[in-house]
C-alpha cells in the first residue's frame, strides 16, 4: 500500500469517526426531547437515526411511535404530535391555544406553556448532561491530564520554526541530532537548552519519516532567554481513582463553560475581530482530525467541547432552534397570551433561511482555509 493510499484510508476513517460523534451527539439531543415529551403524554410520532432515505424501521404498538434508521448518519429528529407537518404549525397553534385551551390532548400545541418550554428544553440540557458524562468516563478509561508531556507536537504558532519547517500538529518527534527522544519531557528541555542552535529533528508524519534543520527561536516572555520552536506539547493522561475522576471532570466540565460563554461574549463585543475563528461543521472536521492524533483522552475532550458547545447554541434565542422557539413560549407566559402564530411562523421561516445561509458562508469560510492551509491546528 502506497502512503497516499495510507494517507487516504486514515482521513476516511478519521471523518468517518468524527460524523459518528457528531450524529452521536445529536440523536442524544433529540432524545431529550423524546424522554420529556413522553414523559408529558406528548405522542411521539417518530424518532429517528439520521436523514434521509429510510433503511430501517419499527413501530411500536403500544406508543404508535415509529421508530427509524435513515439513509445519512448526520444527526436525526424527533417528530412530535402537532409538528407532522400535515397542517402548518400556526393552524395547529389557533386550534389548541385560542379562547379554550385543551391540556389533556397527546398534542404538543395542547401543552401548557412550561410543559412545552420544559420539552423545548430538554435537548440543550441533554446536551450538557453529555458533556458531563462524556468528561467522566474519558477520566476512568483514559485518565486525566498531567503535568508530563508526550513526544508529540500539539497545536502549531504561525511563522514559528516548526511550521515553517513542514511539522503538522500530531507529528511524533524520534529523534534530535541522532539522539532517541523517549518522552515529551526530554523533547521540552532540549528544545529550551537550543536557543539559536541548529537542530536536526527527525519526525514522523502520517507514517513517513521525515529530518529537518531547524533552528529554535526566541520564546515568548517571561522564557525569553529560552529557545522554542513554535508549538504546545501535547500532555499526557494518568490513571486516576473514581473520586478523582469525578472531580477532574467537574473542574473540566466548569471550564469548558467559562470558555465557551467567553468566546461567545468575545463574538458578541468584537465580531470583527472574533467572527472570522467561527467554524462550522468542516472547521470541526478539521479541528477533529488533527486532536485525533493525540490520543483519545484529548479527543474526548474535544467531543465534551462539542456537546456543551451544542447544547449552547440551541439555547440562543435564534429563530428555528430550540431557544428561538422557548422565548416565543416565554413572551406567552409574559404577555398571558400566545404570540400570534402566523407571525411565529414567518419568524422561523425566514430564521431558519438566515440560519442556512450563514452556516453554508462559514462552511465555505472553512473549506477556504483548509484549501490555503490556514485550517485549525
Amino acid at each position: 500500500m502506497t502512503i497516499l493510499a495510507a494517507i487516504s484510508l486514515t482521513s476516511i476513517a478519521k471523518i468517518a469517526l468524527f460524523l459518528l460523534v457528531l450524529s452521536v451527539l445529536v440523536v442524544l439531543h433529540e432524545y431529550g426531547h423524546f424522554v420529556l415529551a413522553r414523559l408529558n403524554k406528548v405522542r411521539v410520532l417518530e424518532f429517528s437515526v439520521g436523514f434521509g432515505p429510510k433503511l430501517a424501521g419499527w413501530t411500536s404498538k403500544r406508543s404508535g411511535t415509529a421508530y427509524s434508521l435513515r439513509a445519512l448518519p448526520l444527526g436525526g429528529y424527533c417528530a412530535m404530535h402537532g409538528e407532522d407537518n400535515k397542517t402548518s404549525e400556526a393552524e395547529l397553534q389557533r386550534e389548541f391555544r385560542e379562547d379554550a385551551p385543551v391540556y389533556e390532548d397527546d398534542n404538543f400545541q395542547a401543552k401548557k406553556p412550561w410543559t412545552r418550554l420544559a420539552i423545548i428544553a430538554a435537548g440543550p440540557i441533554a446536551n450538557f448532561i453529555l458533556c458531563l458524562a462524556i468528561l467522566f468516563v474519558s477520566a476512568i478509561a483514559f485518565g486525566v491530564q498531567s503535568d508530563r508531556f508526550q513526544p508529540r507536537i500539539g497545536p502549531l504558532s504561525p511563522n514559528m520554526p516548526a511550521q515553517r519547517a513542514g511539522m503538522h500538529a500530531g507529528d511524533r518527534i524520534l529523534q534530535i541530532d541522532g539522539r532517541s527522544i523517549q518522552g515529551g519531557d526530554q523533547l521540552v528541555n532540549t528544545i529550551h537548552a537550543s536557543l539559536g542552535k541548529p537542530l536536526r529533528v527527525t519526525f514522523e508524519h502520517n507514517g513517513e519519516v521525515r529530518t529537518v534543520s531547524v533552528t529554535p527561536a526566541r520564546c515568548p516572555a517571561p522564557q525569553e532567554k529560552q529557545g522554542c520552536l513554535g508549538f504546545q506539547p501535547v500532555a499526557m493522561f494518568e490513571r486516576v481513582g473514581l473520586a478523582d475522576a469525578a472531580r477532574a471532570s467537574l473542574a473540566n466540565f466548569v471550564f469548558i463553560g467559562r470558555q465557551t460563554f467567553g468566546s461567545l461574549a468575545l463574538l458578541v463585543s468584537h465580531p470583527r475581530q472574533y467572527g472570522g475563528q467561527v467554524s462550522g461543521v468542516v472547521g470541526m472536521g478539521q479541528a477533529a482530525m488533527s486532536i485525533q492524533d493525540f490520543g483519545w483522552g484529548p479527543y474526548m475532550f474535544f467531543a465534551a467541547l462539542i456537546s456543551f458547545a451544542l447544547g449552547l447554541f440551541n439555547l440562543l434565542p435564534l429563530p428555528a432552534l430550540d431557544g428561538g422557539r422557548g422565548a416565543f413560549i416565554i413572551a406567552e407566559l409574559v404577555r398571558g397570551k400566545p404570540v400570534d402564530p402566523e407571525k411565529e411562523a414567518l419568524v422561523h421561516i425566514t430564521g431558519f433561511a438566515v440560519l442556512i445561509a450563514l452556516l453554508l458562508v462559514i462552511n465555505f469560510y472553512n473549506v477556504v482555509q483548509i484549501y490555503q492551509g490556514k485550517g485549525p491546528f
